[in-house]
């Protein structure tokens, strides 16, 4: 299987990874005769080798004119969709920056129609998102990997004002991924890599066991003295990753004096926390009480958060926890154009096919509102755009 494995040692962004997977072997030529497809003009991209603390990297240098728009998620998508490049490289564009628009949603707390994009709106940041969707698809990448990732330390200047770092959006972005912090001063992860990487990788954590054909080496602008300010990315086979088996952690407390709402409450809490399930059991208590067996499962970063959770939020004195193996399938997510709209499907894989796929039901359901069609229909309709794509 095809994989390429993100190092973030020193960060990404999206300057950073496609300096990278140039230096790993896609054509400058071909990248730019395929962003020249895009219905915008003003913007150049340069590709130069320099060093960056005695390694020799590959700085992509996106040249704009200057502008001063600030574009929602629907004229990103308008200029995406008008191109006229493949497909897939157009959902993955899309689905980038439609993780980024719910992210930075949650943050401010409004529609993500509503959202304006500040400088991850600007021309060079699509061209950073779209030109690594365009790589992805030349590189004929079926497995992402990513390294815990390395965001810097200190505040950073954005269009509300200062923020610590990583900063609101990216912290979202972040959400069940492994990241950390050192000395080194400055955002070491933007808006725009974080997102580039978190809407491909599904795994995280030490480089696997890979027979590397190509890597490359993508420059950050700083430079800092005895520490390679460079992302670097890996590309080889791998064995297929099928269901693979992960540690998480059980939490579990028994409620007879809680309100049915305040359960429901915490339940969406857990889930906003970064918890991966919650449940209800119904049980029989001390003293013949009807009561309710509430279970969480999280992984071992997120075991704290959830347990001063329940403390705080529910009328528990104790919490059990334990560890559990859960086995997951290999998952991804494909848009595909039904007659009722666009509707992203779940993938699941095992030994390399379909085992599995499920449209979301959100998007089924304000479809199947909006047309007057029964819900049934849109996701019958999503299945069968899915299957002409022969996954």
């Amino acid at each position: 299987m095809k994989t390429l494995y993100f190092d973030c040692f020193a960060g990404a962004s999206g300057d950073m990874i496609l300096g990278a997977l140039v230096a790993a072997g896609v054509e400058p030529g071909y990248l730019r005769g395929q962003l020249s497809s895009l219905p915008v003009s003003g913007f150049n991209i340069e590709f130069e080798t320099v060093n960056r603390s005695g390694l020799s990297a590959t700085y992509a240098r996106v040249e704009i004119a200057h502008e001063h728009k600030h574009r929602h998620l629907s004229d990103i998508k308008q200029i995406i969709e008008a191109s006229g490049l493949k497909e897939a490289v157009k959902q993955r564009a899309v689905q980038i920056f439609t993780r980024l628009a719910e992210a930075e949603a949650r943050v401010h707390n409004e529609p993500v129609d509503h959202v304006h994009f500040h400088e991850v709106g600007a021309l060079d940041a699509i061209v950073d998102v779209v030109g690594a969707a365009i790589c992805f698809d030349a590189l004929q990448i079926d497995r992402f990997i990513c390294s815990p990732i390395h965001v810097g330390s200190g505040l950073v200047k954005m269009a509300h004002g200062q923020f610590p770092i990583p900063p609101p959006a990216v912290t979202e972005l972040l959400k069940g991924v492994p990241f950390y912090a050192t000395e080194i001063k400055g955002e070491l992860l933007t808006p725009t890599g974080a997102a580039i990487i978190t809407s491909v990788c599904n795994e995280y954590g030490p480089i696997p066991r890979i027979t590397t054909e190509k890597s490359g080496y993508g420059a950050g602008t700083r430079e800092y003295p005895n520490f390679p300010n460079v992302l670097r990315v890996l590309i080889g086979e791998t064995e297929d990753a099928g269901a693979a088996d992960e540690r998480l952690w059980m939490i579990e407390t028994n409620l007879d004096d809680a309100s049915p709402q305040i359960i429901g409450h915490v339940m969406d809490r857990v889930l906003e926390s970064g918890a991966l399930d919650c449940f209800f059991t119904p049980v029989q208590m001390k003293k013949n009480r009807p009561g309710v067996l509430l279970s969480v499962l999280c992984s071992a970063g997120d075991k704290e958060t959830v347990m001063k959770l329940l403390f705080t939020e529910t009328t528990t004195l104790g919490v059990r926890s334990y560890e559990v193996t859960r086995r997951a399938l290999q998952r991804s997510l494909v848009r595909v154009e039904t007659p009722y709209g666009p509707i992203d499907v779940k993938v699941a894989h095992l030994d390399g096919r379909v085992v599995n796929e499920m449209p979301e039901f959100e998007q089924c359901r304000q479809a199947a509102a909006k047309t007057g069609v029964p819900l049934k229909v849109v996701e019958e309709a999503a299945r069968k755009e899915l299957w002409k794509q022969k996954l």
